[in-house]
């Protein structure tokens, strides 16, 4: 099992999140709106409290997105469900509130608070959340396989990828807390 192919596998769960999203926003625009009016308006609150250019607002936001990645590869062996549902989960919730800014706002508006950070954010969520499909589905072979010795070297490796991903996700943080309000002014 190559490491590459988890990344298109990843990738793929990501861009099919992105159309359920996409379709859910297209069809029943209203009824997700007011289904996520509390959880945003909590996170409006978060994001008042902590603001925008502080640097624990970046450390609370790489620790946020790394205890998520770490958690998805930790419970990975469980059918591989958490990461499915963390690239499905985040895909849906991008196209679904990018349906939302470009009718408030403009495509520009979106890009702008969008591409400085998530050009690493999003490698660095596909890359983690591959090795948690990689490190849980070796799990998950070595449970059934007659071969001995061959979780210890895929683990190593999917634990390779997760650092990258978190290395990654510490330009993102910066990046979306000291940059991306500059372009979303």
């Amino acid at each position: 099992m190559r490491y590459r192919l988890w990344v298109f596998i990843a990738t793929g769960l990501f861009v099919i999140g992105l159309g359920i999203g996409l379709i859910v926003s297209i069809t029943m625009p209203t009824g997700i709106a007011d289904f996520f009016s509390e959880e945003l308006s909590v996170l409006e609150e978060l994001a008042t409290a902590f603001g925008p250019s502080h640097a624990i607002t970046a450390i609370f936001i790489f620790f946020k997105n790394a205890s998520a990645l770490l958690f998805c590869f930790i419970f990975s062996p469980i059918l591989c469900l958490l990461p499915v549902l963390s690239l499905l989960l985040n895909g849906s919730l991008i196209s679904f509130i990018s349906v939302i800014v470009v009718e408030e706002e403009s495509l520009g508006f979106l890009l702008a608070g969008l591409l400085p950070h998530g050009i690493f954010e999003i490698p660095a969520m596909i890359i983690g959340q591959a090795a948690a499909l990689y490190f849980g589905v070796s799990v998950i072979v070595a449970l059934f396989s007659r071969e001995k010795n061959i979780l210890m070297p895929r683990f190593k490796q999917s634990l390779k990828y997760l650092l990258i991903a978190f290395i990654l996700l510490v330009p993102a943080a910066i990046i979306e807390t000291f940059v991306t309000p500059l372009f979303m002014q």
